[in-house]
């Protein structure tokens, strides 16, 4: 079998019905459409989400929260994270972006305090730290610039 063989199985496809094409084709005049109204009509049909006149659902609804465009620019690194750094390394975005903590993407990020930092040495640079990472990172003899 090759590709230039390959076939629809029998009874999968109909020929497509020719509507408007006479009276002896059973589908002649109207073409299936009935008799006036807006369904025989080119063109005339409601839109989505349209209710017979009624106040549509979506207008009904109270308007609720937002989705930030901005939401995935900001990315979290734990502080254990970091023990997969080198001893004494400068710590910034590229380095973060470099070992794959943060992705290709994220223009800012913050080092929070979830876990225990075993590398000593740090330096910070450029990258939000908490109070508590703060704590923990300068006890490990590190330096944090912002």
């Amino acid at each position: 079998m090759r590709l230039n063989e390959l076939k629809p199985a029998d009874g999968a496809t109909r020929e497509r019905v020719r509507v408007g094409r006479g009276i002896g084709s059973g589908k002649g005049k109207t073409g299936g459409r009935g008799h006036k109204g807006q369904h025989s009509r080119s063109g005339g049909y409601h839109k989505v989400g349209f209710e017979g006149g009624q106040m549509p659902m979506a207008r009904r609804l109270p308007k609720r929260g937002f989705s930030s465009m901005t939401r995935d620019d900001t990315r979290e690194v734990r502080l254990s994270d970091l023990n997969k750094l080198e001893e004494g390394s400068e710590v910034d975005l590229l380095v973060l972006k470099q070992v794959r903590l943060v992705p290709k993407n994220t223009v800012a990020s913050k080092i929070i305090l979830a876990g225990k930092l075993e590398k000593k040495n740090l330096k910070v640079r450029g990258v939000g730290v908490t109070k508590g990472a703060r704590a923990a990172i300068e006890a490990a003899g590190g330096s944090v610039e912002e």
